[in-house]
Formats: C-alpha cells, sequence, structure tokens
C-alpha cells in the first residue's frame, strides 16, 4: 500500500493535490507549464499511476493538464533518446507496457479533464472512465507514423477501437488533428465545455461517483475496464516490439527516428 504523503511530492511532471473526500487532482505539467514529453515524464508516470492504484486514501482520480495543452511534444531536443540497439530499446518497450497497465490498474474511477490538445500519448486520457474536454481540446498523433515512428505503444489500440478500424487507421496513418466538436461528435469525448467550467465539471462528476459505497465503485470500475485490459493485453507487447525494430533499422540506416 502506498499513502498519499509518502508520494504525493516526490515527481516533477505531476502535481498531486487530494481533498477531504478522496478526489485526487492529477495535473501533468512541465516546470508548471503544459507537459512536454520526454524521458522523465515516460520514466515517473508509470510509477506515480502505481502508487495512485496502491493507495486506499483515493476514491476517484482527476486528470488534467496544466496551461493551453493537455500534452505537447517534447520541447527539449535532450530529451529525444532513440535507442540504437533492441536492448537499448528494452527500457522502452518496459517502459510502455506499465505506463498503460499500471493507469488501467486503479481501480477507482477516472476523470480526464482534458484541457486542451493532447498531442503526445493521448491514449492516456482516453483510457479513463469519464473523458470530458474543453472546447479547445484537440487529438493528434505527432509523435508518430508523420515523423517515422511506428504507432505501436497504445494508439494503436484505443483508436481504431474508439473510432472504428477505418477511421482509427486513418486518423494514425496521415496525422490528422480532430477538433473539440468533432471528438464529441465522435466519441472521443463525452462532454465538451468552456475551459473555465471543465475542472469544476469533473469535480461535479466526482460527487456523483462518490455517492454509491466504495466496493460499487470499485467493482463497476474493475469490470468495466475488463475489455480494454484484455486488448492492451494482446497487442502492447507486440506494437512496441515492432515500433523498436523500426527504429533500429532507422539508426541502421543513418535515420534519426525521435522519440
Amino acid at each position: 500500500m502506498s499513502t498519499f504523503e509518502e508520494y504525493s511530492g516526490k515527481y516533477r511532471h505531476i502535481r498531486l493535490e487530494r481533498s477531504a473526500d478522496g478526489v485526487l487532482l492529477a495535473t501533468f505539467h512541465t516546470d508548471g507549464g503544459t507537459l512536454q514529453w520526454g524521458q522523465a515524464p515516460y520514466l515517473e508516470f508509470p510509477q506515480v499511476f502505481a502508487d495512485i492504484g496502491n493507495d486506499p486514501g483515493n476514491k476517484v482520480v482527476i486528470f488534467t493538464g496544466a496551461g493551453d495543452a493537455f500534452s505537447g511534444p517534447p520541447g527539449d531536443p535532450s530529451n529525444h533518446r532513440p535507442q540504437k540497439t533492441p536492448a537499448g530499446w528494452y527500457n522502452e518497450y518496459w517502459g510502455g507496457k506499465r505506463l498503460v497497465q499500471n493507469l488501467l490498474d486503479i481501480e477507482v474511477p477516472t476523470i480526464a479533464a482534458i484541457n486542451g490538445p493532447a498531442l503526445r500519448h493521448s491514449e492516456l486520457p482516453l483510457l479513463c472512465d469519464l473523458v470530458i474536454g474543453s472546447d479547445t481540446c484537440a487529438f493528434q498523433d505527432t509523435g508518430h507514423f508523420m515523423t517515422g515512428l511506428v504507432p505501436g505503444d497504445g494508439v494503436h489500440v484505443i483508436y481504431p477501437m474508439l473510432l472504428g478500424l477505418n477511421r482509427g487507421r486513418y486518423f494514425l496513418m496521415t496525422g490528422q488533428l480532430i477538433e473539440a466538436k468533432e471528438a464529441l461528435d465522435l466519441g472521443l469525448i463525452c462532454e465538451k465545455l468552456p475551459r473555465d467550467r471543465l475542472l469544476p465539471r469533473a469535480h461535479e462528476l466526482a460527487e456523483i461517483l462518490l455517492r454509491q459505497p466504495p466496493l460499487v465503485r470499485r467493482f463497476t470500475k474493475a469490470l468495466l475496464v475488463q475489455q480494454l485490459k484484455r486488448s492492451f493485453h494482446e497487442t502492447l507487447g507486440y506494437g512496441l516490439a515492432i515500433e523498436g525494430m523500426a527504429v533500429v533499422e532507422g539508426w541502421n540506416n543513418r535515420d534519426e527516428p525521435r522519440f
């Protein structure tokens, strides 16, 4: 078991605040602004998700982002660490699996309040139980196919599942940008709100969830997440492995794939 006091201040890229009724607000950020993906958050988030899931004091979890976007591309080129060998890719393979698995293993309801564009690892908010977005939110896979990488770290599972097979493949292979209204129409988000109403609405939803007994909340979450867990168990490791094969091949051909 984890306790909030043990882990709440130990991570650089996620700010954790918990109310007296057990609603945990987890805000992704880089130096207080929009999260810039890189090695540091990639290594931190599997651990923080594990701590959140292992803490019985968390009754509902709200994930959101700081600044104008939910997650942006890497801002510091030194964070890009493509691996030249299969052994060097193993950390990406290992961490990529646990990034998703540990999020899905949080056995209390999770709410994604997507405050703006989700341009990297947008599978994370879409894996939450209740997904709402601001009127500025948007979805795009900027980190894979369009920059020379195989989209094998989880986006290959969630987008065909949510959009349908043909639309999901189109999205991943063309760099399509899906903005808030279309995201609502397609079912990526379930509510679209003005930015200043997003977090208040997330807390309203948390209050609704808290009306049910603890085991009803936990067991409902465990039941409804099984299909996602099964789908990721079957294909996530495979996707990460062949993504790594293409990275290694790129290095052998003197290309420079980006993290």
